[in-house]
C-alpha cells in the first residue's frame, strides 16, 4: 500500500472514493505541492545566504530547480502510465508548458498591479500586498495548474496505458500489475 492510500485511509469512504477515482488529478496536486515546497525552500535559501543582492535570480534558481523535480514526479508517479512520446520530445514539450504556465501565473498579479492600480501609492500597502497574495498566489497558481493539467495529458503524456506498470516484488514474490488493475491491489 502506497503513502497516498495510507492518508486517503484516513478519509471518510466517499471521499476516498471520490479521491482514488480521480487519483491521477490527485497525484498530480501533491506535486504541486511538493514542488511549491521546494521552489520556496530554494528561493528563501539563496536569498537570504549567496543571493542577498539577487532575488531575482535566487527566485529563477529555484523555479528551474522546482521544474525539473515536477518533470520526474509527474513522468514517474503522477503520469507513469502515460506517454506516447520520445522523452526527449515529451520533456521539450513539458518544459515548454511549465514556461507557459508561469507566464498565466503571473498574469494576474501583472493586471492587479498594472491595470487595475493595485499598489502603492494608489492603495494601502496592507491592500497591495492582500491584492498581491489573491491575484498572483490564489488566482494565478489555480489558473496555471489547470492549464497545466490539461496540457500535461493533451500534449506530453497523450496517451493513457502508453508504459506498462512496473513488477512490485512483495512478500509472495513478483507481480506484473495490469494496466486496468487498481495501485492498491498491487
Amino acid at each position: 500500500m502506497t503513502l497516498l492510500y495510507r492518508v486517503l485511509a484516513w478519509l471518510p469512504k466517499p471521499v476516498r472514493d471520490r479521491l482514488v477515482k480521480h487519483k491521477e488529478l490527485l497525484k498530480f496536486a501533491v506535486v504541486g505541492i511538493v514542488c511549491f515546497v521546494v521552489t520556496n525552500f530554494v528561493n528563501y535559501g539563496l536569498k537570504f545566504t549567496i543571493l542577498n543582492d539577487n532575488p531575482v535570480t535566487a527566485l529563477g534558481i529555484a523555479v528551474t530547480i522546482a521544474t525539473i523535480v515536477s518533470y520526474v514526479l509527474n513522468r514517474e508517479w503522477s503520469f507513469r502510465t502515460r506517454g506516447g512520446r520520445e522523452r526527449q520530445h515529451e520533456a521539450a514539450l513539458f518544459f515548454l508548458i511549465s514556461g507557459l504556465g508561469v507566464v498565466i501565473n503571473s498574469t494576474p498579479l501583472f493586471l492587479s498591479r498594472y491595470v487595475f492600480m493595485l499598489e502603492v501609492p494608489h492603495v494601502s500597502l496592507l491592500a497591495q500586498e492582500v491584492a498581491d497574495f489573491t491575484s498572483g498566489i490564489i488566482l494565478g497558481t489555480l489558473l496555471a495548474m489547470i492549464f497545466r493539467w490539461w496540457a500535461f495529458r493533451k500534449w506530453v503524456f497523450p496517451q493513457s496505458d502508453a508504459r506498462p506498470r512496473v513488477v512490485r516484488v512483495g512478500r509472495r514474490g513478483a507481480r506484473l500489475v495490469r494496466l486496468g488493475e487498481d495501485d492498491e491491489a498491487a
